[in-house]
């Protein structure tokens, strides 16, 4: 398919820039995974339709205050994006701008009485404007998490605020390392997860370290040429055995996210069950793709030609997902990471 095909008007005032006063008030469309029929419902509206014998699988990566804005000896101003620590206080990170900062230049993100300071020890990456600098001194992360910010997508057009700091993280994030969030799982409360065990359900985290990758555009006009940064994941023992025992025994495995797709669709193995590893995958789901672990997706309302939309397709079908997007946008639901969910099942 041609990456043209996935684009369709969406309105600016159609995303949310801000999250919902209450995590479960979002709108829930249902969509009828063989019929395409759509149901209106609220998000708190989600236990009548799992089943008992459900499992439905949680990413729990948490965000980090990944963006830091600093300025170069010569006064310019720089920001940083850490994608990832690959060694003591050696990060991998995105710099804006990032093609006027030399190798071996110092840039100075102090601020409010906190000394934090880094040098640049590459050139660009080729292909991915990518850098690694090392931060320099003692208490590192700690200084990181005082001077960051929440990495917004750049959709979300303002400045971060407070409230994100807890609203743009998942009640059950627990593994830091993530610069993006896992957004289908913001909609959840305590109260809604308690309901969903309550009911019979069995809740299972997996970790993966949403990345780059997320936020990153096609740039072909064939979706099949696109190529994915890599992101680690993690499936457990215990995870992998839920999750196995219900593929054997003709049960459902909800998936709460395309990131949670992405890991157990690279982990799987014969008849659908999955491997328990950390690993790292760059895999992309684009049809034709046939699903070996999931039956039904949560999911947000995705922004167009974007590689997550391009999976939704996969799974529901493009036609049946392009009318249930119709549907979202009469019905003035939001879209993008703030925005209100989608069931597929």
């Amino acid at each position: 398919m041609k990456l043209s095909d996935f684009d369709y008007p969406l309105p600016k005032e159609k995303i949310a820039l801000f999250p919902s006063q209450n995590r479960t008030d979002a709108k829930l469309l249902c969509v009828d995974k063989k019929t395409g029929v759509c149901a209106h419902r609220i998000f708190r509206d989600l236990p009548s339709f799992l089943k008992p014998t459900d499992v439905l699988v949680l990413n729990n990566t948490k965000v980090l205050s990944a963006r830091l804005f600093g300025k170069k000896v010569t006064g310019g101003r720089i920001e940083a994006l850490l994608l990832k620590e690959i060694g003591e206080n050696i990060w991998q990170t995105l710099l804006k701008p990032g093609g006027r900062v030399r190798e071996g230049q110092r840039i100075d993100f102090g601020s409010d009485g906190v000394e934090l300071a880094a040098e640049v020890i590459t050139k660009p990456v080729p292909d991915s404007g990518q850098r690694f600098i090392k931060f320099i001194g003692t208490e590192v992360k700690e200084k990181i998490t005082k001077l960051g910010h929440i990495p917004l997508p750049p959709y979300i057009d303002r400045e971060d605020l407070e409230i994100d700091r807890s609203m743009y993280q998942t009640v059950f994030a627990k593994t830091e390392g993530a610069v993006a969030s896992p957004t289908a799982g913001l909609h959840f409360d305590e109260a809604l997860l308690t309901e969903i065990e309550a009911k019979g359900v069995q809740i299972v985290p997996i970790t993966l370290h949403v990345s780059y990758g997320t936020f990153q555009p096609i740039a072909v006009e064939k979706i099949e040429e696109h190529r994915m940064f890599e992101e680690e994941y993690e499936i457990l023992p215990d995870a992998a055995l839920k999750i196995n025992q219900a593929k054997r025994e003709g049960r459902r495995v909800i998936v709460c996210g395309t990131t949670c797709v992405r890991a157990l669709e690279s982990s799987a193995a014969g008849k659908g069950e999955v491997i328990a590893q950390k690993s790292k995958t760059s895999i992309f789901i684009h049809s034709p793709y046939d699903f070996k672990v999931m039956d039904g997706l949560i999911t947000n309302f995705h922004m167009p030609k974007s590689t997550l939309l391009v999976m939704v397709a996969a799974f529901l079908g493009y036609d049946k997902m392009m009318a249930a997007y119709h549907e979202a946008l009469s019905s003035d639901y939001r879209f993008a990471s703030y925005g209100d969910a989608m069931l597929i099942s």
